[in-house]
């Protein structure tokens, strides 16, 4: 909110509010993590009680960043940002402390503008008000003038839509977009009448049904009165920069015509029926299906177009709070793995198609978020794939997308897919010797910190993508990976892994943490499945794929389960390091990578059984799931203090893909069974 451009009659030394509210759902009183840096003194108010003023040093260098958590309630909390102004700034940036991982809507209070996203700005005042806004306030009542203003001035008003929208100093053009929802069909046409500045072109469902050059006119549009919804575009142009006036106006529809004006998308706080989308140079021309793309950053050679509302200063922007479906993060990446193989495994369509929806819709936003993200500082859509800086955002999801787009269509699939290898190969941190490893960190603990998780969060994606494109260097990146990780992190009497080494002390942690160890030997399978026979390192990587399988093996709990500390049998049976085991030994059966297979036969059977038995209830709740981690020299850390969740993400894919194997291999075992009995006991001819 940078005020000095805001309000520009602002002098030295005055005042001016900007005001939000937050929903919190906790029942209790709890803390958010949030950022603030200061392009001038601020106190920050919640709830009416002061709760933070700057201090000197933090207004003096706006580019850093103070990190503050502000104590919330259940239901909507005021939080008030009270700015001074002084001769180098007015304003500052504020919002959530992690906007990759836990965005935060801040919902505009004033009941005026019920449901409208964003924040109020007041203007400047030489003294605060005795009192502060507060919910339920109007407005008026705060006895304050409040921006973005909700409503244009007369003169605005009569100078046209586009007109007030995009100005008259320059030729262009601009597109309207509504829908016609015709609830009662007839022989009778609709007629929508009003008038027009400026030449006008309009269509509906794609065809044109009205055109005028004139600069001004009335204006009949008959709509037949089909059922349904019918998408009305009209596209307006300024040829004369010395023209007042420039747009449309339809009256509104009579309630009892059988048919009304509605958005073709729900913004919400609109009053507006329309989208508006310009200026653009004269001759664009955009198709109506190209206007009607609201994933779609429009060029016009500046800062790019995206859909309006006519309000002042009032844009429209996805946004997503859903904290599951259309969500981009890495283990909603291997949740939608095992949708996708159990759909194809129990010919269920169903399931296919939510997982291929899911990622088509952040796959076609991708480019919006990147652009939205540019524009608003944090993105309202696609929070990781807009701000990837770690394996962690894009190798997981990335690689399940490529194994969609075996089965389907994905829109921006294969564009999202090269930007995420550009950034692994161009851009991801790596040692002397290539291998990857953790420079930066969402915390001090996890900087200059290798983890044996990105293993998973990297090798399935490079090898996809070598398949995907034909180019064998992101195989044989994904091939070195694990060379490099056994290097660092194998450790030799237990035929595990160490969950992370730590360059700052020189040393692994030497903690064999179970899910660590199950994204090892799942990559690697994923790995050993496209790696070509006679490759060159594929028998060192069977090789280490049988040393780990044999480490593990020693190691399954009685009840067929796997521990959280896999050398811990007083650690708690963990569910998602267990179906990585079961998921990597059925493949390596049903492949033959394995010299003696009776014991990991046995092994997925019983750890299958033990899952059902331990883990999932009749209503198919997943019980055991570690919740993320940090890491730790001490096994204390990840028994007693790392503790599972119920239906975590981070496990239930990996449960659907430990089931689909389990299903594959007895299917195959009875084949071979009954296969062997035909030999041995041939029907009479």
């Amino acid at each position: 909110m940078d005020l000095c451009e805001r309000l520009p009659e602002a002098t030295t030394g005055s005042y001016a509010y900007v005001w939000g509210k937050l929903w919190s759902g906790q029942p209790q009183e709890t803390k958010l993590n949030m950022s603030l840096s200061c392009y001038s003194p601020v106190k920050i108010y919640v709830n009416g009680a002061l709760f933070f003023t700057s201090d000197l040093h933090q207004e003096l260098f706006p580019e850093r960043r103070t990190a503050l958590q502000i104590p919330v309630q259940y239901g909507w909390n005021d939080v008030i940002l009270q700015f001074v102004k002084t001769d180098v700034g007015f304003g500052g940036v504020f919002g959530t402390g992690s906007f990759k991982n836990f965005p935060l809507h801040f919902i505009v209070p004033s009941n005026d503008r019920d449901g409208m996203e964003g924040w109020l700005y007041s203007e400047a005042f030489e003294e605060p008000p005795a009192e502060l806004p507060r919910q339920g306030m109007t407005e008026e009542e705060t006895g304050l003038t409040w921006y973005p203003r909700q409503y244009w001035s007369d003169l605005e008003n009569h100078s046209g839509v586009f007109a007030r929208l995009y100005g008259t100093e320059e030729q262009a053009e601009a597109y309207a977009w509504t829908t016609i929802a015709v609830n009662k069909p007839g022989s009778t046409p609709l007629l929508l009448k009003g008038r027009h500045d400026g030449p006008i072109t309009v269509y509906l469902d794609g065809a044109i049904i009205y055109e005028s050059k004139a600069t001004e006119g009335e204006l009949t549009l008959p709509i037949q009165r089909r059922f349904g919804v019918h998408h009305l575009i009209i596209k307006g142009a300024c040829l004369d920069s010395s023209v007042s006036r420039w747009g449309f106006h339809l009256e509104e529809i009579e309630q009892e015509s059988g048919a009304a004006l509605i958005s073709p998308y729900p913004v919400a706080g609109s009053r507006d029926p329309y989208l508006y989308l310009g200026p653009f140079e004269p001759g664009t021309n955009l198709t109506p299906a190209q206007v009607q793309e609201v994933h779609r950053v429009f060029d016009d050679g500046k800062r790019g177009v995206y859909y309006e509302l006519d309000q002042p200063r009032t844009t429209i922007r996805p946004y997503l709070e859903n904290t599951h479906y259309g969500k981009w993060n890495y283990p909603l990446g291997v949740t939608l793995l095992g949708l996708l193989h159990t759909g194809t495994e129990l010919g269920r369509e169903d399931y296919i198609r939510y997982g291929i929806d899911h990622i088509s819709l952040s796959t076609t936003f991708d480019q919006y978020g990147l652009w939205d993200r540019a524009m608003y500082g944090a993105a309202g859509i696609n929070n990781q794939l807009s701000a990837i800086d770690s394996l962690d955002d894009c190798g997981s999801f990335g690689a399940t997308m490529m194994a969609a787009m075996d089965l389907a269509d994905i829109p921006y699939g294969r564009e999202t897919a090269d930007r995420i290898a550009g950034y692994i190969t161009e851009e991801q941190e790596r040692l002397e010797d290539g291998a990857f490893f953790r420079q930066r960190g969402s915390g001090e603990m996890r900087q200059e910190t290798m983890w044996c998780d990105d293993l998973y969060m990297s090798t399935p994606f490079l090898s996809r993508y070598a398949r995907l494109t034909g180019d064998a260097s992101y195989l044989e990146d994904a091939v070195q990976q694990f060379l490099l990780f056994r290097k660092y992190l194998y450790i030799p009497k237990l035929q595990v892994m160490s969950h992370v080494y730590d360059f700052v002390r020189g040393s692994a942690t030497g903690i064999p943490w179970g899910r660590g160890n199950g994204w090892v030997l799942f990559s690697l399978t994923e790995l050993l499945e496209i790696l070509p026979e006679n490759h060159a390192k594929r028998s060192e990587l069977i090789s280490f794929y049988r040393d780990l399988s044999e480490g593990y093996l020693r190691l399954q709990g009685e009840n067929g389960l796997w521990h959280q500390v896999l050398n811990r049998p007083d650690s708690y049976e963990e569910s998602s390091c267990t179906s990585m085991f079961i998921y990597a030994y059925a493949k390596g059966v049903r492949n033959g990578w394995l010299t003696d297979p009776a014991p990991y036969i046995d092994a997925v059977f019983q750890g299958w059984r033990g899952l059902t038995r331990v883990a999932i209830d009749a209503k198919g709740n997943i019980y055991g799931v570690c919740r993320g981690s940090g890491y730790s020299f001490t096994a204390a850390y990840y028994k007693d203090d790392l503790g599972w969740n119920l239906n975590d993400t981070h496990g239930i894919g990996i449960v659907l893909l430990a089931g689909v194997e389990t299903l594959r291999l007895q299917n195959e075992l009875k084949k071979a069974e009954v296969a062997e009995a035909a030999v041995v006991s041939p029907r009479p001819s």
